[in-house]
């Protein structure tokens, strides 16, 4: 049986959502096709243990461009976000706490209970921070220019970009161009003395990257991030409902604007035909025709995995088998039975109510990173926790509460052994409990259920080839004109008709919608010129 559309767009994660609802208020009739049984993809809520429910895998958005929740109405489709006043807890193991605010000024004050100067600086460290990343953000809502043979409105776009970087003047130009490719180490180390905040902010250039605090480059992830939020100590917004709750919204929006939505329905081939994308192939053998095919999955697995590579260049192929996207991050959902109490706290639940940073030093960050290097996932990891029913409590029964933890550096290929094995998924778990009880020395005894997710679960069930969060590292060489790859990195591919508009596209830096609203830009751009 095979039916015709307009657009297919592969993926119900939240960039395929979006680009869905341009496309149909372009005027064009996008089906999404979405593998699971709820859209959402690493934005969904789930529950994972009787009554209790949590972000799965991403626990805070983006946060999402302001445009994009105006546009798509989502806070009138139900959506509601929540931003605490703390931004981030950062614990050590001498049971001291640094506690970022939102507010610069109320998180210079705590900084100075550590450092009188790096209070100071801090307040100098987020205006500098501000400016040198604001050429960045003019950047995350362009389309990246053609090379070789740029366009009028390449050129207009790269103008704009110049003159968004003269309009910084010559100290913070002189910042953003030595910045970008530092280790996010020495970046800090040039404004602070106090170990705990030098990692706290530098962890914001490695999360969910294979790289350490002195990889080169480090930096320019930081400012890529800060792009969307200057605040040093990073993003969080949570929503209410947990993270699915944005996708559920969006959903809605796209169904509205006249875009339909098909979940449990698995593509399994892209149909090519004289270099042209035809249509899709699911796994229930419906072929659907369209006029354009637009993949929100990541990259390796569009060109490898869903077409024939034969049908690709030895040239484009052998670079995209070099894409960097082998992930190092797991996630573990505990169920709890109350919250547990930390040291250097005394007893302040409001300190818990933004992101929880466990990695005391840069030091303790760069071992931690080591021993992935090697194909070992750290036993002294890299956390960042969230505790959701603090801001949501019908998460969880009454009284009970949900603890969700990043978990870094876990690699994808193990030295020895698999993931598959259950021995490592259980040696995983005890090590976050382990290194946590350093901190919240009562944890272990107010644990009801462990939800662990491994780089390979991240694989096979979440659809992320390689376990990578991103579709592929935020690294210098796959960013802007070389996201994914140079020469394709404007949401068009080799092959007519096929797109991409995933992470694995600029800007690709989380939960923002930036690739799928950039992505739907070009994509009405080719169809009405086909028209």
């Amino acid at each position: 049986m095979s039916s015709a559309r307009d657009i297919v767009i592969i993926g119900g994660g939240h960039n395929g959502l979006v680009a869905a609802f341009s496309l149909a208020k372009a005027g064009f009739r996008p089906l999404v096709l979405e593998r699971r049984n709820q859209v959402g993809g690493a934005a969904i809520t789930e529950e994972f243990h009787p009554g209790f429910r949590s972000s799965v895998l991403a626990h805070s958005a983006g946060p999402l461009r302001p445009e994009i929740i105006r546009d798509m109405q989502l806070e009138q489709h139900g959506l509601k976000l929540i931003a605490p006043e703390v931004a981030v807890t950062a614990l050590s193991p001498e049971g001291r706490a640094l506690i970022l605010y939102r507010g610069i000024e109320r998180s210079a004050q705590e900084i100075a209970k550590f450092s009188e100067a790096d209070a100071a600086k801090y307040r100098e460290f987020q205006p500098a921070l501000e400016k040198a990343s604001r050429v960045i953000g003019k950047s995350l809502s362009q389309t990246p220019p053609e090379i070789e043979r740029p366009t009028t409105a390449d050129l207009f776009g790269l103008l704009q970009l110049g003159r968004s970087l003269r309009g910084l003047g010559k100290s913070n130009t002189y910042n953003l161009l030595r910045w970008a490719p530092m280790a996010v180490a020495d970046l800090v180390s040039e404004f602070f003395e106090t170990d705990l905040l030098r990692a706290t902010i530098a962890a914001r250039g490695l999360f969910g990257t294979f790289l350490g605090p002195w990889s080169s480059g480090t930096s320019l992830a930081l400012l890529l991030r800060a792009a969307s939020d200057s605040n040093p100590a990073g993003s969080n917004f949570f929503a209410v409902g947990g993270i699915g709750a944005i996708t559920h919204a969006m959903a809605k929006a796209v169904q509205q604007a006249g875009a339909e939505i098909r979940t449990g329905a698995e593509v399994i081939e892209i149909q090519i035909k004289n270099n042209s994308a035809q249509g899709v192939v699911l796994s229930s053998g419906e072929e659907i025709l369209a006029r354009a095919v637009v993949s929100n999955a990541d990259p390796k697995r569009t060109f490898l995995k869903l077409t024939d590579p034969s049908l690709l260049s030895p040239t484009f192929t052998k670079r995209l088998q070099n894409y960097r996207m082998n992930g190092t991050v797991a996630k573990v959902n505990l169920a709890l039975s109350a919250l547990p109490t930390f040291t250097g706290l005394n007893g302040n639940p409001d300190a818990l109510t933004g992101r929880i940073h466990i990695g005391p030093g840069i030091d303790y960050l760069e071992r931690a990173f080591d021993e992935s290097k090697y194909g070992n996932f750290s036993r002294a990891p890299y956390l960042e926790i969230t505790f959701p029913t603090l801001t949501d409590p019908s998460l969880a029964p009454e009284g009970k509460h949900v603890m969700s933890i990043y978990m870094q550096y876990a690699p994808y290929k193990l030295k020895n052994g698999t993931w598959q094995d259950e021995a490592q998924r259980t040696s995983l778990g005890d090590t976050v409990v382990k290194t946590l009880t350093q901190y919240a020395p009562d944890l272990p005894d107010k644990i009801l259920s462990h939800h662990i997710i491994t780089p390979l679960d991240l694989e096979e069930t979440y659809g992320l080839t390689g376990g990578h969060i991103f579709h592929g590292e935020l690294a210098l060489d796959q960013v802007f004109t070389m996201r994914p790859m140079l020469d394709w990195a404007r949401y068009r591919t080799p092959i007519q008709g096929l797109y991409l508009c995933g992470s694995g596209t600029h800007p690709g830096t989380g939960l923002t919608g930036g690739s799928g609203a950039n992505a739907a830009r070009e994509i009405v751009k080719d169809l009405k010129a086909r028209r």
